[in-house]
């Protein structure tokens, strides 16, 4: 009888541990597919808050009996969750991306990359001549969804290319040119517009689309001031303005630290 018993529980606990395996699969596949579009920052963040966050809260409330929170948690918060997401939505994307970057999730991101010089030497020419332009760099929450809407490119970075694109006249030097895996994969790309209200006044449509962008992902925005020639970069919804070559690889270097430099970084 006694031996029964314990093949009971070792089935029970096989079965357990099955169930969990699958459920992981399931997991890193849909993520893996998910792979290179926005959703995979969100996906991160909700399977972290619905999968930890609550496993382990609901752990401690019935570990230690509170039944207030208990009942809150399996039966009032549903009811409230619909609404909520309804009226929130654009926050609770951009505080998922957010969390869905946190390295104990990067198992399922993507290698970050270099910034090559060509990029700051760039971004020089075009303030040294007062040429607007945005260079998204994407980092781990993809870009396709932005790359779609742009025009294909797939060419090495180069400061010549770069120029050329945004120079007066040419068809795409309106929009965002976009770096994928040190490649740049699109240019002509149209980005979000923020709509913070405490921007700066001085900042024009270019500006408000390459901090849209960094609202929305983990992507780096360098922009250029068509008007002034001032070189700026957005990240997280934040602007850093008046840079020059030097401070622009500074502040690059420092957003991208513990990435694989090319040879040309000192």
């Amino acid at each position: 009888m006694e031996t029964f018993f314990e093949d009971i529980d070792f089935f029970v606990a096989f079965k357990a541990a099955v169930e969990i395996f699958i459920i992981f699969l399931m997991l890193y596949f849909v993520l893996r597919f998910l792979q290179g579009t926005r959703g995979v920052g969100v996906m991160r963040g909700l399977v972290f808050v619905l999968v930890i966050a609550t496993v382990i809260l609901l752990f401690i409330v019935r570990k230690l009996q509170l039944y207030t929170v208990d009942w809150l948690l399996t039966e009032f918060l549903p009811m409230i969750t619909l609404p909520f997401i309804i009226l929130f939505q654009p926050e609770l994307r951009r505080a998922l991306v957010r969390l869905g970057e946190n390295p104990f999730l990067e198992i399922f991101s993507k290698g970050e990359y270099s910034i090559l010089d060509e990029v700051v030497k760039a971004a020089a020419i075009l303030a040294k001549n007062k040429l607007g332009g945005i260079i998204a760099i994407e980092r781990r929450v993809g870009l396709d969804h932005f790359i779609e809407a742009g025009t294909r490119v797939d060419a090495n970075i180069s400061s010549d290319l770069i120029n050329t694109i945004f120079w007066p006249g040419s068809p795409l030097h309106d929009g965002a040119i976009i770096i994928q895996e040190q490649k740049i994969v699109a240019a002509g790309c149209l980005l979000p517009l923020s709509d913070n209200p405490t921007i700066d006044k001085a900042f024009g449509t270019r500006h408000r689309a390459g901090m849209g962008l960094t609202e929305e992902t983990d992507a780096i925005s360098i922009i250029v001031s068509e008007e002034t020639g001032v070189i700026s970069v957005a990240v997280k919804g934040h602007i850093t303005s008046g840079l020059d070559e030097k401070g622009l690889k500074n502040t690059l270097d420092q957003l991208l630290k513990g990435n694989n430099r090319n040879s040309g970084d000192s």
